[in-house]
């Protein structure tokens, strides 16, 4: 008998915003990474992001470039004591609703599978956390216990439905029973892939492809949680420019 299993994108699905950004603040304010690297290079692109003129994709990859170069040669002691400290302070940072999503899925006995473009050894203690079966993480390699500036994705489509792949075959899952949950592009073959798809806060790029889909569009569930409450919306959601 197949099992059924439930996949969690964690950066904007579960947590209300990004794990690394959270780590990157906690090595800075450490001391562990130099403050003037963002000062010089990502300062003004988070400005622009942070009055709505921007966008957050460009901000979070330009973050990330520095952010692996910053980690380049750190100590993995360091590394973990500012990752110890990211899941003591900010792991409850979540949403209620996919945090009563887990809740529902472990009480049914699925496998709940946490599957992340954030560092692996994030994505792990977070796992560890909330108590689920499993997780993939972009995989940030080590050498002498030293971070050697080499990152294995799991940010993209293509390296989630590999990831999805070896799971169902470890796992053995039945799919057309099974749950995924994401709010970007990078979500999309993961979201196909399952027979209950459930776009968390979508960005709209994320949104258009699924009204573009002919499945998703008639199987996917939109879930916005803004404030204290929680929207349940049809895929076909009327969408404002920013400028009305």
């Amino acid at each position: 008998m197949k099992n059924t299993a439930a996949f969690f994108d964690i950066d904007g699905t579960i947590y209300r915003d990004s794990l690394m950004v959270e780590h990157f603040k906690k090595l800075i304010k450490y001391e562990v990474v130099d403050e003037k690297a963002w000062v010089d290079n990502t300062r003004d692109i988070f400005m622009i992001w942070d009055r709505r003129q921007g966008n957050y994709d460009d901000y979070l990859l330009n973050l990330c470039d520095l952010y692996v170069k910053s980690l380049m040669g750190l100590d993995k002691s360091a590394i973990d004591f500012a990752t110890d400290q990211v899941i003591k302070l900010k792991a409850e940072r979540v949403y209620t609703y996919t945090r009563s999503r887990i809740k529902w899925h472990l009480s049914q006995g699925h496998k709940v599978i946490f599957i992340s473009g954030s560092p692996d050894f994030l994505v792990k203690k977070m796992a560890e956390k909330y108590n689920v079966t499993d997780y993939r993480g972009s995989i940030y390699v080590f050498k002498d216990n030293a971070f050697t500036g080499e990152v294995i994705p799991m940010w993209d489509s293509v390296s989630k439905n590999k990831a999805i792949d070896e799971l169902v075959e470890k796992y053995n899952l039945d799919l057309k029973q099974s749950y995924a949950y994401g709010d970007t592009n990078g979500d999309i073959n993961m979201l196909r892939r399952v027979g209950n798809p459930i776009a968390i806060n979508p960005t709209k790029e994320l949104l258009l492809h699924i009204n573009q889909d002919e499945t998703l569009s008639k199987t996917t569930k939109i879930i916005v949680e803004r404030k204290d409450i929680i929207y349940s919306l049809d895929s076909s959601v009327k969408l404002y420019e920013k400028d009305l």
